[in-house]
């Protein structure tokens, strides 16, 4: 009987057709990051290869090096950008230069094998003063977790002007913090692990780029002309920020209708569920294209956008919820970023 089964069974298998899948060979795609604005330089433009959707290649990211790249405004004056020849596929404009309200920008590439890439024209536009930014505490549920990750969510205070269409993008900038270890605790590395507590040093001022890993974008179409606090940032507590007192620059940037379609597709397609009946990710088009092969598809996006940004302090001790306190057994000296004088700009 058991015999008689397994022979059914290999017959039955063999009765399915397999199911051929073509996927598309992943083509290696030009990605442009870049933008310009009224604030000081530089400026940055990033250049980059990236494959397609389905390519074994997926997520690798080749930096493109020896490009020139410009950007000229509606009279014809040209800002030459120079490449970061320690990080490659980086393009930056002077220090002196900045971009001004009213003018119109537009980004040209010429790769070293000749191909010419241009931008639409971007028209830099205003941007309104950022009033005041509160802060509050937002707890993230962790499926199968006891205890929530959470962090601390920015919340701008803005006067939206009543005269015009106004589109808005917001950034982390620079930030700093208290840092506490426990050097009394240190041991010493393998193969001893023997206890040497040391004398220095307990607390440290810490500076850091925190990544944006979300996008906070809104446009006025439901507060024209009015008071408005919107959400514009949030930082991951790690057990290590909101110990003493932290510090962040947020930056605020009035940007173009079509910089706020892009982004909008963008943060719609990171911010997927995940699910089986999700689309797959799309390679989503902005403003770039190619002089010498009009159909060949060019990611990112280049702007001109008016910047302001404003600095807050956040205290520890009012923040209702905090993660557990991470502990660094070490100097706090040895951290990357961390100093112990006391930074002349900070004035909590």
């Amino acid at each position: 009987m058991k015999k008689f089964s397994f022979i059914f069974f290999i017959l039955l298998w063999s009765c399915v057709d397999p199911y051929e899948v073509d996927i598309e060979e992943g083509v290696q795609l030009l990605t442009v990051e870049g933008m310009v604005t009224n604030g000081p330089g530089p400026h940055l433009v990033k250049l980059s290869r990236s494959d397609t959707y389905g390519s074994i290649y997926e997520g690798l990211v080749r930096p493109v090096a020896g490009a020139t790249v410009i950007v000229r405004d509606q009279t014809g004056k040209v800002i030459f950008l120079e490449e970061d020849l320690e990080n490659r596929g980086d393009y930056y404009t002077s220090a002196d230069f900045s971009a001004e309200v009213g003018n119109t920008y537009t980004l040209q590439i010429q790769l070293v094998d000749g191909t010419v890439y241009s931008s639409l024209p971007e028209t830099l536009p205003s941007v309104p003063e950022i009033q005041e930014i509160n802060y509050q505490v937002k707890k993230i549920p962790v499926e199968g977790e006891l205890n929530p990750d959470s962090g601390v969510q920015f919340l701008v205070d803005i006067e939206d002007p009543e005269e015009e269409d106004n589109y808005y993008y917001w950034k982390k900038g620079p930030s700093m913090y208290i840092l506490e270890t426990r050097p009394d605790l240190y041991h010493l590395p393998p193969p001893s692990r023997q206890p040497a507590p040391k004398d220095c040093c307990i607390s440290c001022y810490r500076s850091e780029q925190v990544a944006n890993y979300s996008i906070f974008i809104a446009n006025d179409d439901t507060f024209n002309g009015l008071s408005s606090r919107i959400p514009a940032a949030f930082v991951l507590d790690d057990g290590l920020r909101f110990v003493n007192q932290y510090r962040i620059d947020i930056e605020q940037y009035s940007i173009s209708a079509g910089a706020y379609r892009f982004l909008r597709l963008v943060k719609q397609q990171v911010e997927l569920s995940g699910s089986v009946f999700d689309p797959p990710p799309a390679n989503i088009r902005g403003n770039m294209v190619s002089l010498d092969h009009p159909d060949e598809v060019v990611l990112g996006y280049f702007m001109a956008a008016g910047e302001t940004s404003k600095r807050v302090y956040v205290d520890a001790t009012k923040l209702d919820f905090v993660q557990g306190r991470t502990i660094i057994a070490d100097d706090c000296r040895v951290v990357d970023g961390a100093q112990t004088e006391r930074p002349s700009d900070w004035n909590p």
